[in-house]
């Protein structure tokens, strides 16, 4: 965990969806090329968003849906495609060490920059995701662990008593983080019917994941001028359904006062699978 340092709570804007009659959907960069194409409605709401430094050695995966770690890398690039393999063996580890998991699969990446132009990717540019939003829901998660572990492995571990977590790690690319950052809300302050699941449009499939609904009760963290060798842990889905966190939403917010002058945000996600035995 990252020592805690001094208060950085801020008031912000953050962008929720707003309840609709359908089901919402979007077209996502991958099909559209650019940016999404958005076919619901959306509001800003401002909120307290606290300083999570002043409780990280409490944060709990399980309990919050979210940890800070400091977990510095030997990849000098993180914009180089072939270190990425590199990168996974490092991340594999952390979570290993950091939540006991017997396996951990890497299974994605993504680079994001609020720079005018976005961030590299191998299937296009990308900003900031500033709709809250979780990953995965209810019917998406299973299926997309079907995907990339293969259905009978699934099944042979949830149905031989074990279980199955997604977590995103999130990394500045460079730091400090001075515009931009992500906040994170915790797991266990959202009511389920505040998550409202919206078809995501892929060129070869719909995915399923949380947009969020604003409600007072929810609170809200960030760590301030995150550095390279720090991680945020955001817990995308549990297979688990007992009690404990299984979805955490997250989303980019402006800094009051944020302008052009300040360094671009650039940060890459890594998307894995915690795998625990029964």
């Amino acid at each position: 965990m990252v020592e805690s340092k001094s208060s950085g709570d801020v008031l912000a804007p953050l962008t929720f969806i707003v309840r609709q009659d359908t089901k919402p959907y979007f077209n996502s960069s991958a099909l559209t090329g650019g940016l999404p194409e958005i076919y619901f409605e959306t509001e800003n709401r401002t909120v307290t968003i606290h300083d999570m430094r002043a409780k990280a050695e409490d944060l709990d995966l399980d309990r919050n849906g979210f940890e800070l770690h400091r977990c510095p890398t030997t990849v000098d690039d993180l914009y180089d495609d072939p270190a990425m393999e590199q990168y996974d063996r490092e991340i594999e580890s952390l979570l290993r060490d950091a939540t006991g998991a017997d396996r951990v699969v890497v299974f994605d990446h993504t680079r994001r920059s609020d720079a005018v132009d976005g961030a590299t990717n191998p299937d296009g540019a990308r900003g900031p995701a500033d709709r809250v939003h979780v990953d995965y829901t209810v019917a998406s998660g299973p299926i997309r662990a079907g995907d990339v572990l293969g259905s009978e492995e699934v099944n042979r571990i949830v149905g031989g008593g074990g279980r199955i977590v997604q977590v995103n790690v999130w990394r500045p690319i460079t730091g400090p983080v001075e515009r931009t950052p992500l906040a994170i809300a915790a797991s266990n302050s959202i009511a389920m019917d505040e998550l409202i699941a919206v078809d995501q449009v892929f060129p070869d499939r719909t995915g399923e994941i949380y947009q969020l609904a604003h409600a007072p009760h929810q609170r809200w963290y960030w760590a301030p001028a995150m550095e390279r060798d720090e991680v945020l842990l955001i817990k995308g889905w549990d297979s688990l359904d007992d009690g404990r966190a299984r979805f955490t939403p997250h989303g980019a917010f402006r800094l009051p006062g944020q302008g052009a002058s300040g360094r671009p945000r650039e940060s890459i996600e890594v998307r894995a699978y915690m795998l625990f035995e029964g």
